[in-house]
C-alpha cells in the first residue's frame, strides 16, 4: 500500500515541476529529456511514472478537473444554499481554481494552439473534458426552474451563458494574463441574480 502511495506523491512532485517546462516551452517543444532535466531525474526513471509526454499533461488536467469536482460537489450537497446561490457558488469556485491553476491554463491553451496547428479539432476534446460541467450547471438550472427558485428559461441558453462566464475567465487569465477575475465576479454574481423569479 505505501508503495502506491509513494508513487503517486512522486508523480505529483514531477507534475508541480512539469508545468514550468511546459510554460517555458511550451507544449510542442517540450520533450522527456527536458522535464526530467528539470525535475532532476534520469529519463528511464521519468518513465516508470509516465509513458509520454501526452500522458504527463492528461494527468496535469485530470487533477485540476478532480480537485474542481471534489469542491462543486461539496456545494451542491449543501442543503442551505438555493439554486441561484448554488450557481453562484459554483462559477466563484471555478473561477478560484482557474486564477490557482493560471500556469497550467496556459500550458492547456498552448495545447489547443497545438492542435489547430495541426489540422486537429480543438473543439471536440475540449467538449469531452467539459461535458460533466456543463452538465452540472444545466442540472442546477433546471433544478432552480422546478423548485420556482429560477425563472422559466431555456435551458440549453442559460447554461451557454453561465459557461461563456468560465471561457471569460480563461481568456483573462491566459490571453490578458490577468492574475484574478474579481471584476467578472461581480458582473456573473449580477447575472445570474437576474435569473431568479422575484
Amino acid at each position: 500500500m505505501s508503495i502506491v502511495v509513494e508513487h503517486e506523491k512522486r508523480r505529483k512532485a514531477i507534475l508541480e515541476k512539469v508545468i514550468d517546462v511546459f510554460v517555458d516551452e511550451g507544449f510542442g517543444n517540450t520533450t522527456l529529456q527536458k522535464i526530467a532535466d528539470h525535475c532532476g531525474i534520469t529519463r528511464t526513471t521519468l518513465y516508470i511514472y509516465f509513458k509520454n509526454k501526452k500522458e504527463i499533461f492528461n494527468y496535469s488536467i485530470k487533477l485540476l478537473l478532480t480537485k474542481a469536482e471534489e469542491d462543486i460537489k461539496l456545494i451542491l450537497s449543501n442543503a442551505s444554499l438555493d439554486s441561484a446561490e448554488k450557481i453562484t457558488q459554483v462559477l466563484l469556485n471555478i473561477f478560484k481554481n482557474l486564477e490557482e491553476n493560471r500556469r497550467l491554463l496556459q500550458v492547456i491553451f498552448d495545447y489547443i494552439l497545438h492542435l489547430s496547428s495541426n489540422k486537429a479539432d480543438p473543439e471536440q476534446r475540449v467538449r469531452r473534458r467539459t461535458i460533466r460541467l456543463r452538465h452540472i450547471l444545466a442540472s442546477l438550472v433546471i433544478e432552480g426552474v422546478k423548485s420556482g427558485e429560477l425563472k422559466t428559461i431555456n435551458i440549453k441558453t442559460a447554461n451557454d451563458y453561465l459557461y461563456n462566464f468560465i471561457e471569460a475567465a480563461i481568456f483573462r487569465l491566459v490571453v490578458l494574463r490577468k492574475k484574478t477575475v474579481g471584476d467578472l465576479r461581480k458582473t456573473a454574481i449580477f447575472a445570474i441574480r437576474q435569473f431568479e423569479a422575484r
